[in-house]
């Protein structure tokens, strides 16, 4: 088995490409802050059941095994979290919709984010080598 086929790296992998491109379009927005009539645009969010199917992979479902548990909903049917969109915070007279206190946020957020998904990748590999036996 290659290193690349596991599945966590993987996920890594395409975790710390999708905050790649999201780095890309923010700036792009950040860009266009002054272009009248532009609009703010974004990636949707990448969702790790995404990146977790594959076949062979089936979803694994709690089950009640006793009358005083809990019964659940499985993820993103029925939840009381839910994601909710926003529409920016305002749009200038020139209509550009651009806010960069916004923008920044959520170019602030990417990058801890990105900076987590690529600690966790060089720990990850760094516990191999260890167990192959090179340090």
């Amino acid at each position: 088995m290659a290193i690349s086929d596991l599945p966590l790296l993987g996920m890594l992998k395409t975790r710390m490409r999708w905050h790649q491109a999201r780095q890309g379009i923010l700036a792009n927005n950040v860009a266009n802050a002054d272009t009248p009539n532009f609009r703010p645009s974004d990636l949707r969010p990448l969702e790790a059941t995404q990146a977790i199917r594959r076949p062979g992979i089936t979803p694994v479902a709690a089950v009640r095994t006793h009358a005083a548990h809990l019964s659940g909903a499985p993820m993103g049917q029925g939840s009381s979290f839910e994601n909710r969109e926003t529409r920016g915070w305002e749009t200038t007279p020139a209509g550009n919709a651009v806010v960069l206190e916004e923008q920044m946020i959520k170019v602030s957020a990417n990058q801890f984010d990105f900076q987590m998904a690529s600690t966790l990748y060089s720990r990850s590999l760094g516990l191999l080598k260890t167990a192959v036996g090179r340090s």
